[in-house]
């Protein structure tokens, strides 16, 4: 229990795992060694000096070199391995993961690698035991501890294939037997499991492997995957895939599977379009289960769009499989559904942009949002979207390890940047729903939302200051595990921006649903503190910076997602119509194509820039829902964000900043260097006028008129103007710097409603002796953008 505690010091830790190692190095035969074992095991990633430890303590009773004379000292170590392996089934290998790759990396440069050479001997032993219970299965008085023991061996064996898969080369011959094994047991199929995995990723690294052994292992995985349950036919799958995708290339082999599961959906599908009453799916449940998750399953592992498989079709296969699975997730029967949505999730590895589609975004947010739809269904749409950014997250680590191998020759860098900014818009669309199920009462439901937000922070997906408060309520939860996380996930955010979380429960409030009147008076509080140094309010202002860039694009995408690109799509047109809609939804989604881009961009129909501006205003007009509801949401919502700008206005007014200024300030610098005390002006009020005149007008409770309408509309766009200006492109010259700051304080004051942003010029003696390059040159934009990338997750 004391080595167990959390809470337990270190010293007494580091004591406790030194009598533990002294008792299995000097007697190894000891009777509770597994369970010490454990527990040390379970430490490998404690505090740094508990860390060293525990590498050294198993590195001398593990991985140093036994003698090969010595078959009684192997046989125990052996042992000793798979049954802490085994003990550890329940709970996951990632220590031993952990803890090789901490031993493997320790001695990367070094000319003698005793480590390396131990592992090579405890690999060739472990397949000498596994052939050797094997054997003694026939015993039936030893066949259940046999069993567990194989089992243990061949998942001490994949947990080395994991980390050094070149290990296992010589001996995939002797494991590819096993994928025939005959299934009663759970062991059974758990052997089956791991042999896959260990094939998957030791087969593509053998040198000209034989015809007759690939051919085998094909048909082998092709049978399981026909025969058993969503398990085996998972990991057998990945294996083919990994054989056919990078050594046989037997595509025809994978098409013809593909096309009996993908042929039996559709053909069941047209049964049940036919007679929806039908007992038809009824008594083919099984086949459409096993068709729904196969289908999946296959999609993840192999792109059908390839020509190497559909040769010259034109026919879009990821699409036709999107259309056939969102039609099962309709379904009336809650299991079929839940297959359907799990084929989804596989499908969406492979294809991640149909997670754009607008029929899928309805269909995760629906389930996560609706208080009434089934805990099932919702952990599986969690459970979905865990499994893409695992997935996303190999990628990028195995693009990584390409990249230190190829870096002078291609830019594979770049390439992660691309997958990493498609994770993050799609983790942008499902974020405010899967931080909600925070709230769930099912801990499943919490379990895995949390467990998305940690990958998802973890990978810089998304600004982390949308989480903390909702990791801050986690932190009350009752399951330990979930406070523990929850914590932990806090405590990375507060060591990669020190300081941030203390402010981030004000920030939070301002792109949130909090009501307007509580905004206003944080704000007024902000606004009228006795600031003292510089340091306070340029600390206030960078995080509404922070908040701002993020806030202000939700805020854009919510109402542009809520934009229609044709009014008339509500109600199917008549014959006579028909033409003329064609004619116009042309015209129609093209003005709302012009008004969404950046203003640079959009073709000019008149040098004047009011001209313009009406122009946008009218081509957004068209494009409003007739529900007026996304209309008083955005402007609800963007009070806050108004009221930041306002806040941040007064500050540099009253302190007499420059923008210059506030863009060099870093939190993490010195504080020396903004320990000065404040040059207050006088007369300067905070006075948020058009936060007034909205809670004064009772927006929610009247009548939106077309002059209402257009107001918000107008406002929308200088948003969108201000966040296109809001961190100026590198690449800019010195003079479009200069007029990209111009439309932003052009936006502000069109958003203040006439209040100009001053003080754009060094104000201060200490301002005028920062030397810093007030031209906006391209020196001081890098300078800004490194600094802000610096502070900010995008």
């Amino acid at each position: 229990m004391l080595f167990s505690s959390q809470d337990t010091g270190i010293s007494v830790r580091k004591r406790v795992i030194k009598i533990l190692r002294d008792i299995c190095i000097e007697q190894p035969t000891f009777p509770k060694i597994t369970e010490m074992c454990v527990k040390m095991i379970r430490r490998v990633n404690d505090e740094e000096g508990i860390k060293k430890l525990v590498n050294e303590t198993f590195q001398k009773l593990w991985f140093t070199p036994t003698p090969h004379h010595d078959k009684e000292a192997m046989t125990r170590k052996i042992l000793n391995i798979t049954d802490v392996v085994a003990a550890c089934r329940d709970t996951g290998y990632d220590w031993f993961e952990q803890l090789l790759q901490n031993l493997l990396k320790s001695e990367e440069d070094a000319s003698y690698k005793p480590v390396k050479k131990a592992c090579t001997q405890l690999v060739d032993n472990l397949v000498e035991h596994i052939l050797k219970y094997e054997e003694s299965l026939s015993d039936s008085d030893n066949k259940g501890v046999n069993s567990g023991r194989l089992v243990a061996c061949i998942t001490t064996l994949f947990l080395f294939s994991k980390i050094r898969p070149q290990l296992m080369v010589k001996h995939a011959m002797t494991m590819q037997p096993y994928l025939a094994t005959k299934c009663s047991t759970q062991n059974d199929f758990m052997v089956i499991c791991n042999v896959a995995k260990i094939l998957e990723l030791v087969v593509p690294l053998m040198e000209h492997p034989s015809e007759t052994f690939l051919a085998t292992i094909e048909e082998d995985l092709m049978k399981l995957i026909i025969k058993y349950g969503m398990t085996v036919v998972q990991h057998c799958v990945s294996c083919l895939g990994s054989v056919v995708n990078k050594v046989t290339q037997n595509y025809k082999f994978v098409w013809a599977c593909f096309n009996r599961y993908y042929g039996a959906l559709s053909k069941l599908k047209s049964q049940h379009q036919e007679d929806p009453n039908s007992t038809i799916l009824t008594a083919n449940k099984p086949a459409l289960l096993r068709s729904l998750f196969t289908v999946g399953a296959l999609c993840r592992h192999f792109d059908f769009d390839h020509e190497d498989f559909k040769g010259n079709s034109k026919v879009n296969i990821k699409d036709k499989v999107l259309e056939l699975l969102m039609y099962f997730t309709k379904h009336s029967d809650e299991e079929v559904q839940t297959k359907a949505i799990i084929g989804l999730g596989f499908a969406f590895i492979q294809h991640p942009s149909l997670m754009f589609e607008q029929e899928v975004k309805t269909l995760y947010n629906s389930i996560l949002s609706d208080k009434n739809c089934s805990v099932n269904l919702k952990i599986q749409v969690l459970k979905n979207l865990q499994t893409y950014l695992q997935e996303e997250d190999t990628r990028m680590q195995q693009a990584d390890r390409d990249w230190k191998k190829v870096a002078k020759q291609e830019d594979l860098k770049e390439m992660g940047d691309i997958s990493s900014g498609m994770s993050s818009s799609i983790m942008q669309l499902y974020l405010k729903q899967v931080l909600e199920a925070f709230f769930h009462t099912q801990s499943n439901v919490r379990h895995f939302a949390l467990n998305v937000i940690a990958l998802t922070l973890n990978q810089g997906l998304i600004h982390p200051v949308q989480c903390v408060p909702y990791l801050i309520a986690m932190g009350t939860d009752p399951e330990p595990s979930m406070r523990n996380k929850a914590d932990q996930q806090l405590v990375e955010i507060d060591k990669k921006y020190a300081g941030f979380i203390h402010v981030s429960n004000y920030n939070v409030k301002f792109y949130t649903k909090t009501e307007v009147n509580m905004l206003l008076y944080i704000a007024d509080n902000l606004a009228c503190f006795p600031y003292q140094t510089q340091e306070e309010p340029l600390f206030i202002m960078h995080h509404i910076d922070i908040t701002l860039s993020v806030s202000g694009s939700n805020l854009l995408q919510s109402f542009k997602e809520s934009m229609v690109k044709d009014k008339k799509k509500e109600r199917k047109p008549s014959s006579d119509e028909e033409t003329e809609s064609d004619s116009n939804s042309g015209s129609e989604s093209e003005s709302e194509e012009e008004a969404s881009k950046p203003r640079r961009l959009r073709k000019r129909v008149d040098s004047d820039s009011d001209s313009d501006e009406e122009n946008d205003i009218n081509a957004v007009m068209k494009c409003l829902p007739e529900n007026s509801a996304p209309l008083i949401e955005f402007a609800n919502v963007s009070q806050g964000i108004l009221l930041l700008l306002m806040l941040k206005q007064h500050l540099k007014n009253l302190c007499g900043f420059s923008d210059s200024k506030i863009q060099k300030y870093s939190p993490s610098e010195s504080a020396k260097v903004y320990d000065k005390a404040i040059n207050r002006k006088t007369g300067v009020h905070f006075h948020p006028k058009q936060t007034l005149d909205f809670l004064r007008s009772d927006m929610a409770n009247s009548k939106i008129t077309e002059e209402v309408k257009r107001s918000i509309v107008k406002q929308y766009l200088d948003f969108k103007l201000l966040m296109e200006h809001l961190d100026p492109d590198e690449e800019e010259e010195d003079g479009e710097v200069s007029a990209s700051t111009n439309a932003r304080n052009k936006a502000i004051t069109s958003l203040l409603g006439g209040g100009s942003p001053k003080n754009n010029a060094a104000e201060t003696e200490d301002d005028e002796s920062d030397g810093e390059d007030r031209g906006g040159g391209t020196s001081g934009v890098r300078r800004r953008r490194s600094q802000r990338i610096s502070q900010r997750i995008t």
